[in-house]
Formats: structure tokens, C-alpha cells, sequence
């Protein structure tokens, strides 16, 4: 009797192995033999950083793609894009194509027609003016024409970029060599008075403060609040170059105990050099130390402005704003709002397009920069309470 139960045991789980081999085979069989019907686009180059999906080099499919994600474009070079879709006999089958990542933007070159130097100088000057590219760290500068910086005089060159990729970049200017100028003591300085800031941008929608460091000295916050300001962006520190110490701002501690005090909003920014993800970072990191301790209410933000020296940084703009990412992802993570400060200018040549928010520096009486949460419009404001000219800003409310 037992006999005959091992057999039937025997003979049950025989038959399982033969049904799950058979099963194996016949799923092998029906995938390596699925219909797979893919036309693609006649043309496979995708631009470097642009974001494009799997289906956007897709003309037609027999089936429907299970996750249409957006290709890697950060390499130059061909690239195998494999995915995986349901087909119409709803068989899940794989599929392969290449695309061909290229550059075909040429780089920028930050020069007008005139570019003026002081008699004397020793500045490179292919190293000084500013350019740069979308992806090459180090697109290839040359001057064309000859120049004596110890004589005064106008110069006709040529700036000439070229990138990895080869495209190319040039500007034809003017190198104006000049006499340094006798410095006029007697200019007055024109101050923006805060309250006329406040009478002609003030609304339901809009918020007016200011943005001080060391520079504007000791502040009575007490007349700032009386004054109005509703808002204040307090400098926290800086650096004193390229992987330099950290300092922390002499006049920020009493700066934003006094604005907690009184019950004014505070943002935060810090002044950076960084010329890497690793720096950023440790940037972002060092600024959360020193404010932990303090009521921290609007952003903290990336203020990067080394154009002048831009060339020693060695970035492309793409790798110089997954730096500025990089600090601000740091300051999301530990529960702040993040924000980056620049120029119009930098803003439209330079940066890529961010998800964080922007405080855009236009010292202009109206900018037709729109997609900003801050506004300096001007470094020549006045207001009760600070000695000297202070930055005058404007938010937008959410």
C-alpha cells in the first residue's frame, strides 16, 4: 500500500516538473516568436539635455510601451535605448534602438563691442573675457590680432570658441586700453528712498524688504520695522576663493536675532565659490549649521557671481547648475526652501532652466523677466534704520 502511494507521489510530482517545463518552453516560444512591430522616426540624434521620451522616436508600435521613460541625453555619443511593451497579443516583449546624442549649440561668448582694459593690465585676455558652453568644461579660446595693454589705445580683434563638438563661437570687438581715470569726490549719490519702493510696487500681491551682509554695518531694526520692511535677506557667509575657508558673515548673528526679535521674515543666502557638486554640497551643509539654531521663514539661497574668473572654475553651464541643484536638493532635505540668486543676463545666457525658484537681480523700473519669486531692483536703496545704501527687493506672495 505504501508502495503504491510513493508512486502516485512520484508519478504527481513528475508530472508538475513536465507541466512547469512545458509551460517554461511554451512561454520561451511565445516571446521569441511575439509579433514586434516598431517604426521609428527617420532621424535618431537627440540634442544633449533635451528631454525627450521613448515614444517621442517612435512612429508606430504594436502594443503599448509599459514605461515610457525619459532618455539619459548627459553623454554625447550612441546609446542603446531598451524598453519593454505589451504587445496586441498581450505578450510582454523587449525592445531595442539607438540614438545618437549630439551638441550642436555653440557656445557663448559674454562680450559686446567694446571691452576695456586699464593701462597695464596683466590679465589673460582670451582667460578673462567671459564664455562658455552648454557641455565642453573647457571650450578652446583664441584672440585674433595684436594688442600692447602698456599703450593706450583701440584695439580691432577677434574672440573666437570652439567646443568638443566643434561648434564655434566669435565676436568681433574693440580692446579699448585706458588711462586710469582721477576719482571724482564730489559725485553725489541719488538714493531709491524705500518708502517711494513701497508706494509704487506695494499690493495685495507683493511684499517689500531689503537684503543686507556686513557691508551696510550695525542696524537699528527697530526703525526697519517702523520703516515698513516686510521682509529681510541676510548674508550667513562666504568663502574667500576656490576651497577656501568658510567665514561666517561678521554682522549675520546680530542680524538675524534682531530680525527674529522684531518679527520680521528671514531668508537666508550664501556667497559661493564652488566649483563642484562635492563643494556645493558641503556649501549647503555649512549654511545649515550656522542657522540651525535661528527662525529661518523664506529660501535660502545659492548666490554664485564669480563671471569674471569664470574660466578658472572649469563648468559647463550644465554642470554649473546641477551645482546650484546640488546645494539647493541639500536644502530641501533638511526642510528649507531653496533659491537661485542671478542676474537677468546670467539668467537667460547661462543657467538652465531650474525647478527652484528665482531672485533675479534687474535694476530696472520695470523687468520684463516674469518668472521670478524675488526682485532686487535696485543696490542703491535707502531706508530708516541703515546707514548707506542697501539692496531693495520685492517678493511675489504665493
Amino acid at each position: 500500500m505504501k508502495k503504491r502511494t510513493y508512486a502516485i507521489i512520484i508519478m504527481c510530482l513528475i508530472f508538475i516538473i513536465i507541466s512547469i517545463v512545458i509551460f517554461q518552453i511554451y512561454q520561451y516560444l511565445r516571446v521569441k516568436y511575439a509579433k514586434v512591430d516598431v517604426t521609428l522616426v527617420d532621424d535618431l540624434t537627440l540634442e544633449v539635455y533635451d528631454k525627450k521620451k521613448i515614444s517621442d522616436f517612435i512612429v508606430d508600435i504594436n502594443g503599448k510601451i509599459i514605461a515610457d521613460s525619459y532618455i539619459d541625453s548627459t553623454v554625447l555619443g550612441k546609446k542603446d535605448v531598451t524598453f519593454q511593451f505589451i504587445n496586441n497579443d498581450d505578450i510582454k516583449v523587449e525592445y531595442t534602438y539607438t540614438v545618437e546624442i549630439v551638441d550642436t549649440v555653440e557656445p557663448f561668448i559674454g562680450l559686446g563691442s567694446i571691452y576695456r582694459v586699464e593701462k597695464g593690465s596683466d590679465i589673460d585676455l582670451a582667460n578673462k573675457i567671459l564664455c562658455g558652453d552648454n557641455y565642453d568644461n573647457n571650450p578652446t579660446r583664441t584672440i585674433t590680432g595684436t594688442y600692447d595693454m602698456n599703450v593706450v589705445g583701440e584695439y580691432p580683434l577677434t574672440f573666437e570658441v570652439v567646443d568638443q563638438s566643434g561648434n564655434k563661437e566669435k565676436v568681433n570687438f574693440i580692446l579699448e586700453v585706458y588711462e586710469k581715470p582721477t576719482s571724482n569726490r564730489n559725485s553725489k549719490i541719488e538714493y531709491k528712498l524705500f518708502s517711494d519702493v513701497m508706494k509704487e510696487y506695494k499690493n495685495e500681491t507683493t511684499q517689500v524688504g531689503i537684503d543686507v551682509s556686513s557691508w551696510q554695518g550695525d542696524i537699528d531694526f527697530a526703525a526697519l520695522k517702523e520703516a515698513g520692511v516686510e521682509f529681510i535677506m541676510i548674508r550667513v557667509g562666504s568663502m574667500k576663493g576656490i576651497n577656501s575657508k568658510y567665514f561666517v558673515d561678521s554682522k549675520f548673528k546680530q542680524n538675524i536675532k534682531q530680525a527674529n526679535q522684531y518679527k520680521i521674515p528671514v531668508g537666508i543666502y550664501f556667497y559661493s565659490y564652488a566649483d563642484s557638486l562635492k563643494a556645493a554640497k558641503k556649501d549647503a551643509q555649512w549654511v545649515l549649521k550656522q542657522i540651525k539654531d535661528y527662525k529661518v521663514d523664506l529660501p535660502i539661497v545659492f548666490d554664485w557671481e564669480e563671471w569674471e574668473n569664470f574660466t578658472d572654475y572649469h563648468l559647463s553651464f550644465f554642470r554649473l547648475t546641477n551645482m546650484a541643484e546640488t546645494f539647493l536638493k541639500t536644502i530641501e532635505k533638511a526642510g528649507y526652501e531653496g533659491m537661485l540668486y542671478s542676474s537677468k543676463y546670467y539668467l537667460e545666457n547661462i543657467w538652465f532652466p531650474t525647478k527652484y525658484d528665482i531672485w533675479l537681480a534687474h535694476y530696472t523700473q520695470q523687468t520684463d523677466y516674469k518668472n521670478y519669486r524675488f526682485w532686487q531692483i535696485c543696490n542703491d536703496g535707502t531706508v530708516d534704520g541703515i546707514k548707506g545704501a542697501v539692496d531693495i527687493d520685492i517678493q511675489k506672495i504665493k
